[in-house]
């Protein structure tokens, strides 16, 4: 199984990674991907900007663990986690996420979970920025509510 887990200052180039990601790929029934994308609004208030501050080594483990993990957890045969760090616009692409297994099932629930955990573990200090100022974020009740279905 091939584990990918990479932090990038660039957007990553969703459609080219899909690409590369599903070519030669023969045993494999499934590719499951996910692009997340900055919003221009949230809590009803515009939104001019997302950074996503990081601890270098910190952050890039994390995002391998919460990968690792997904890759033991469902019968995956490649995963490719690309997420973002620093300031992201409105429109550009947060993460990139592509699962292949041998059956649809599986990389749908791994894409799922791997979101969820992102989404609320990956080692990001998040902050909106608005004309009306700057707010660091934290994962929502809603996001934790997701991860916990995961629980075993």
């Amino acid at each position: 199984m091939a584990i990918t887990a990479l932090l990038s200052r660039d957007p990553p180039r969703a459609e080219a990674e899909l690409q590369a990601f599903l070519n030669g790929r023969t045993g494999d029934g499934a590719v499951v991907a996910f692009v997340g994308l900055a919003r221009d609004s949230a809590g009803g208030g515009p939104v001019t900007g997302l950074h996503l501050d990081h601890y270098a080594g910190f952050t890039e483990r994390s995002l391998e663990t919460i990968a690792a993990d997904a890759g033991g957890r469902f019968p995956v045969s490649d995963i490719r986690v690309i997420h973002r760090c620093g300031d992201v616009a409105p429109g550009e692409v947060i993460v990139f996420v592509a699962v292949a297994a041998p059956h649809r099932r599986a990389a749908f629930e791994a894409a799922d979970y791997l979101m969820d955990r992102l989404k609320t573990e990956a080692a990001f200090w998040k902050r909106e920025d608005g004309p009306d100022g700057s707010r660091w974020i934290e994962p929502t009740d809603q996001d934790r509510e997701d991860l916990r279905r995961w629980s075993d």
